[in-house]
């Protein structure tokens, strides 16, 4: 049988996470949130839920630590499966 590149699929399932966050940083989340809007040109009550943006900034965060990156590298998967995304509790 041929060898196929794909060997695995990997779990792409969305995670979910509860936390709690300091007042301040969810006044500034909300603000961000706020600001993100006006700058697409959406209307005032189209503010996206702020929540939707905590991936993309923790996602952004990973990517742009070298460090992170560094030792990610060098570190083997922890599955088979691969890992992709961030995954914390199912």
């Amino acid at each position: 049988m041929t060898k196929l590149r794909i060997s695995t699929i990997p779990d792409s399932r969305p995670v979910k996470l509860t936390i709690e966050l300091p007042a301040e940083i969810h006044r500034d989340l909300l603000l961000y949130a706020e600001l993100v809007s006006e700058k697409a040109g959406e209307a005032a009550d189209a503010i996206p839920d702020a929540a939707r943006l905590v991936p993309l900034m923790v996602g952004r965060f990973m990517e742009t630590d070298r460090a992170f990156q560094k030792q990610r590298r060098g570190r083997k998967p922890a599955s088979a499966a691969g890992t992709t995304g961030v995954s914390s509790e199912r």
